[in-house]
């Protein structure tokens, strides 16, 4: 006799993904002549479910390494950005229970695109791209199909073709010294 049951587990109940690409003015002490180098590291963020959406909030460090005084000098600037994304949540189960376990994952560092220094300016303008990816976990339904009388389908064959298999085939010829 065949009955349904359903199961109460947790599942990703609605997902969101948001890519950005952002500019950040940074004014050294000195008029630049040329980039050298630009990074970012020490990226740190959390996340928190406001609505239907998800707030991340972060900062990271510009490290700019840059030259002045016409060429003749070299300084490395530090300088922390902060930043807040909303992610949209889409969601994918409209029967869903308590979602308020987020996880927020980054699937880009920020990493710097371009570092420029427009038209004979004192200050120098990163671009910088990131991405991060969004979950909601919340209760939800399964239905399943459940046999009280055990499976309807016939195990024996398989019992007879699991008996046929070698299982020697593997002695001593990987063996290592």
């Amino acid at each position: 006799m065949t009955e349904y049951r359903e199961i109460i587990t947790k599942s990703v109940v609605a997902k969101g993904r948001k890519y950005v690409q952002s500019n950040h003015t940074i004014h050294p002490p000195h008029k630049p002549s040329s980039i050298l180098g630009c990074w970012i590291i020490n990226h740190k963020y959390s996340a928190k479910k406001s609505g239907k959406s998800v707030e991340v909030s972060g900062s990271f460090d510009v490290n700019l390494w840059y030259s002045h005084h016409h060429n003749t000098k070299t300084s490395v600037l530090l300088e922390s950005v902060s930043y807040n994304d909303v992610i949209k949540l889409k969601y994918r189960d409209d029967d869903y229970h308590n979602d308020s376990e987020i996880f927020a994952r980054v699937i880009q560092q920020p990493n710097c695109i371009e570092a420029s220094i427009p038209d004979d300016s004192h200050h120098i303008v990163v671009q910088v791209e990131r991405e991060t990816l969004a979950e909601c976990v919340g209760e939800t339904k399964v239905c399943v199909v459940f046999h009280k009388d055990g499976l309807e389908d016939d195990w024996g064959e398989l019992d007879d073709e699991l008996e046929e298999i070698n299982t020697h085939v593997f002695d001593n010829k990987y063996a290592r010294d």
